[in-house]
């Protein structure tokens, strides 16, 4: 789940959802307790987790007016007036928001200036609820909003616009729980917590798979679905690194590991590379 809770201005109270999560997160816990299931949660990494969110809603707090800005100044430049009192419309403006965020988040995973906020959600070493909260706290910084902005421009008002986002954000929480959810004939069109778990593996076979948010289709539509390998048992975690239980570590090693890079790099071709390359 990138960082698009950083994206628009906030359509929640922020209180109100973090209570909504953790209540959602013990009943996982004692679901998974019950269940014998005891490996699905590290109370450090849980804690390690929470530390994060903490720092990502400060931030959000501090920089969602950056990203709100740019929305309502390209709106007053619009093509069309789309009306909101419609079902289509919505169905249109919801079907857009999938399709961009397909690529924003294709785009964070291969474009490693993105990447470096983008990693923080993935460096969890267990798969659970908890995962969903752990976000970077540098989207709006990198401009990721961007993506979004030619729904804007076609004439959506930034308010439904994150409103819809918001959905998918709600979505995308319950995608990450560990306990095995089948939906059957509906996996070939939605996004389930089986697609998300590939996305979150380490495994050769899962990277830079299934970066649907809603929806599944764009991913096999554009050659990026892919179902959990046979044979293996997914593992998490960000490949080449060390877990890491201190939040601002968690948060901030990526950017430092770029930082280091780029002034290494010798010649602005090299610096560009390692900034906007692939990670």
């Amino acid at each position: 789940m990138p960082e698009l809770s950083q994206l628009m201005v906030h359509t929640r109270p922020a209180g109100s959802v973090v209570l909504v999560a953790v209540i959602f997160i013990v009943m996982e816990y004692l679901y998974l307790k019950l269940a014998s299931h005891d490996d699905a949660y590290d109370a450090r990494e849980a804690a390690a987790s929470f530390g994060v969110a903490i720092g990502d809603i400060l931030m959000r707090t501090l920089t969602s007016g950056l990203a709100a800005a740019p929305f309502f100044f390209v709106y007053q430049y619009r093509l069309l007036d789309i009306p909101l009192d419609r079902a289509s419309s919505w169905i249109a403006l919801f079907l857009g928001t999938e399709f961009f965020y397909y690529w924003f988040h294709r785009a964070s995973h291969r474009v490693r200036w993105l990447w470096a906020t983008h990693s923080v959600h993935h460096s969890a070493q267990a798969f659970n609820l908890t995962a969903a909260v752990r976000l970077g706290w540098t989207g709006t910084i990198t401009g990721a909003f961007v993506f979004f902005l030619p729904l804007v421009l076609i004439g959506f008002h930034p308010v439904a616009i994150a409103a819809t986002l918001g959905f998918g954000l709600l979505y995308q929480f319950f995608l990450h729980t560990a306990i095995n959810v089948r939906l059957g004939p509906l996996e070939w069109v939605l996004n389930t917590p089986a697609h998300h778990q590939v996305h979150h593996a380490s495994n050769e076979a899962c990277l830079d798979k299934n970066y649907g948010s809603v929806l599944i289709v764009f991913d096999r539509l554009f050659g990026t679905f892919a179902s959990a390998p046979e044979g293996e048992k997914l593992r998490f975690g960000l490949k080449g690194r060390e877990r890491d239980l201190n939040p601002f570590r968690i948060a901030l090693v990526e950017w430092v590991h770029l930082v280091s890079d780029v002034r290494k790099a010798r010649g602005v071709r090299s610096k560009l590379r390692a900034l906007f390359g692939t990670p």
